[in-house]
């Protein structure tokens, strides 16, 4: 008996569920050399941590139109100099992923296999090799090393 009705089969006439008719896959759309570079040429840097409000950055209010005129110069910078545990949180994050997928590592592993350990051994001896970009809300935003930061 099922649970719509007096059935003598169960119901067992019909497929659970549709099959497609065809073969077809599906394809990834390719963009336009122009619009490939475009969008792989956002940042030069590809070791960029970015934190802080992102939405202000993208939103660019009566402010200098690209991104490398919004970069606050060192001298100039004005957030502290303190890592947050939210920033030591995606960077160990960020460089265990790296680890993991064979990126070389640069401090003494000691028998260490874990990437996450490896990783906060590198933080601790200041060789993680990563920026963290700190957007501000009027769009601009701070580059600071991991060698900088104080922990």
């Amino acid at each position: 008996m099922s649970d719509f009705g007096d059935d003598v089969d169960g119901g067992m006439d019909e497929p659970m569920y549709e099959e497609e008719e065809g073969g077809e896959y599906w394809e990834e759309e390719v963009a336009d050399e122009g619009e490939a570079d475009k969008t792989n040429n956002i940042d030069e840097q590809d070791n960029v941590v970015v934190t802080g409000d992102v939405a202000a950055a993208a939103q660019g209010k009566n402010g200098p139109k690209s991104m490398k005129e919004r970069r606050i110069p060192n001298e100039e910078r004005t957030t502290t100099p303190y890592m947050t545990k939210y920033e030591r949180a995606r960077i160990l994050g960020t460089r265990a992923l790296q680890i993991s997928m064979n990126a070389p590592v640069l401090v003494d592993l000691e028998g260490e296999t874990d990437p996450l350990q490896i990783a906060i051994k590198e933080l601790k001896e200041k060789k993680i090799p990563l920026i963290v970009r700190r957007y501000l809300p009027d769009g601009y935003y701070e580059d600071w090393t991991c060698e900088e930061l104080l922990q």
